[in-house]
């Protein structure tokens, strides 16, 4: 159990160093001199104090002051400068790779197979989009070349101390490793600690979505309550991974207090006994002093910038394992591009199960002929959304083939397949934009006519054109100012404009009332003609005319052929087109 968080650790190190840190080698690099030139120049007060106690105030030399204080004054400018430099160069660079890296991650999500999102809920994955890559900025940015600039600092600091007294030095260097060895064991715990904390708050992130998502039926079954109280627990357990993390961080901040002050007795103790024994001068003693406040500062603020890459690493440990995941595109068998689809459709002995053991489709066999309508009818459950889904590759087959003229889906690029399809989904999903710009979701190229003339087959124009601004109308998040109905005929519409050649309507007429419905059936008609579809309905009456209807009842094909054969067989079919004429 222990080894796998190493793997993943020393996997990310490889990640940020070959995709983050090398790619910016050069602003790295510019940063680690103006660090060191930053550092460098903050020396020069700790130098200068022993010139200024021995020689100036202690020999009376005072033609040396004016100088001293010039090559402060000097040194406090470059600081300034180069401060403002590293920060304007790498924090700028820094929230660039974030936007960059959120980009990517984005990217590799939506070519996640379909079959990974009914898996993840979209508030989790929003989480690890936007707040898993924040932490790295602190590779690019400031952190990592305060790391580097405070191990300098630290180093030429030791140079200085064991130049005034090596032992006295190793009296300080104790307490400091000490807080060493304490720092380093607590990062070791604080890292998976970060890693917890983003999964918390991916999950909490979730249910926050699908609660402000489901608004209505939550006010609806006055559920409030108890969705407030799923709310708390989540954001407490991110306090209690928060309190965690910060008593660590606390402790670590508290001990190196403590041992810095042990430092700082033990060298007011020895440093005294050395001046009463004429061994070493005030102004060596100030000197070593600030010295070593410039060793422990770095070594203080190492440890803070630790905590942060720490945290750091731990997103990108999270990272990774999202853009690990294999894309649907990344399948070596997809080689071959999709000519231009005649329509036959087949399925030969296929089966899905969507958890092992549990099959959803058993043994499915048929054969479309080009420009078919294919009605799947079927109780709740029965797999009619799942086969549907195999034909427009959303699914691959745990066995079997699905083969469009001929051609195994497995073997297609999904790109060149599904710029010939057309959805209109039981979901009947609309971006927060005008009509227009979601009708042109569909052919981003159409013409305004195109559109227009899409709209008024699938009779948008009725209910437009009293809108204030017709199709170029704002009709909010998922279409929420527009009825169910209204929603229906704008994702018609949508696959009007796209003319594909396969076609899948899942419940295409389920939200239009009687006079809406009556008022697209011409539509669909049209859209239908020439066209493989495949038709999912509870109303049974908008696939009477289907040229195959397939009967699917536990995942089997029970009965099969046109409406009136069916009827005339009188079972499956006819008993579920009997009892909904009767209601």
């Amino acid at each position: 159990m222990s080894k796998k968080p190493r793997r993943v650790s020393r996997a990310s190190l490889r990640h940020a160093f070959r995709v983050i840190i090398w790619p910016r080698r050069k602003l790295i690099g510019a940063g680690l001199v103006l660090i060191l030139v930053n550092r460098l120049s903050g020396l020069v007060l700790p130098a200068s104090t022993k010139y200024l106690i021995d020689d100036v105030i202690g020999e009376q030399k005072s033609g040396l002051l004016w100088p001293i204080l010039g090559w402060v004054a000097l040194a406090v400018a470059f600081q300034a400068g180069t401060s403002f430099a590293l920060t304007r160069l790498l924090s700028v660079e820094a929230q660039h790779l974030i936007a960059e890296l959120r980009a990517q991650v984005q990217r590799h999500v939506l070519h996640l197979p379909v079959r990974s999102f009914e898996q993840t809920k979209t508030g989790e994955l929003v989480s690890r989009i936007m707040d898993d890559v924040e932490g790295v900025r602190n590779l690019v940015g400031t952190g990592l070349v305060q790391l580097v600039g405070g191990t300098i600092t630290a180093i030429v600091a030791l140079v200085f101390l064991l130049r005034i007294d090596a032992t006295m030095t190793a009296l300080a260097i104790v307490p400091l490793l000490l807080f060493a060895a304490v720092s380093t064991r607590a990062f070791g715990q604080l890292r998976p600690a970060f890693r917890e904390r983003g999964k918390i708050r991916a999950e909490v992130t979730g249910r926050l979505t699908e609660t402000l998502g489901g608004i209505r039926i939550i006010k609806g079954f006055h559920a409030l309550k108890r969705e407030s109280e799923v709310f708390h627990t989540g954001v407490l357990r991110i306090f209690h991974n928060v309190r965690t993390t910060l008593t660590t961080t606390a402790a670590v901040t508290s001990l190196g207090t403590f041992f810095v002050g042990l430092a700082s007795v033990i060298i007011l103790g020895y440093g005294g006994r050395l001046i009463l024994a004429g061994q070493l001068t005030v102004g060596e003693l100030f000197s070593f002093t600030l010295f070593l406040a410039f060793l422990i500062g770095p070594i203080v603020q190492m440890a803070n910038i630790g905590t942060q890459m720490t945290e750091a690493l731990a997103g990108l440990d999270r990272t990774m394992e999202l853009l690990s995941q294999p894309g649907e595109d990344d399948d070596p068998r997809r080689t071959q591009k999709m000519p231009p689809i005649q329509g036959r459709v087949e399925f030969e002995h296929v089966s899905f199960a969507y958890n092992e053991g549990e099959p959803v489709l058993r043994d499915i066999s048929f054969d479309v002929k080009p420009g078919t309508v294919v009605a799947l009818v079927g109780s709740s459950g029965s797999g009619k959304s799942t086969l549907a889904a195999l034909a427009v590759s959303f699914l691959d087959p745990d066995e079997g083939r699905v083969l469009v003229d001929g051609i195994d889906l497995t073997a297609v690029e999904l790109a060149s397949y599904r710029s010939q399809l057309g959805l209109v989904l039981q979901d009947d999903f609309l971006f927060d934009g005008t009509i227009r710009e979601n009708l042109l979701f569909a052919r981003s190229e159409a013409s305004t006519d195109e559109v227009e003339e899409a709209a008024r087959r699938a009779h948008i124009l009725e209910f437009s054109n009293r809108l204030p601004r017709g199709l170029d109308t704002v009709i909010g998040e998922r279409g929420v100012k527009l009825s169910g109905g209204q929603r229906q005929r704008v994702t018609i519409a949508r696959a009007l404009l796209a003319a594909p050649r396969i076609l899948l309507l899942d419940e295409a007429t389920s939200s239009l009332d009687t006079e809406s419905e009556s008022f697209i059936q011409d539509s669909l008609e049209q859209l239908l003609e020439g066209r493989t579809t495949f038709v999912i309905a509870h109303r049974l009456s908008t696939i009477r005319r289907a040229g195959l209807i397939l009967v699917i009842e536990r995942g089997e094909i029970v009965e099969r052929g046109e409406h009136d054969e069916l009827m005339a067989l009188g079972g499956r079919y006819h008993r579920l087109y009997t009892l909904q004429v009767r209601i």
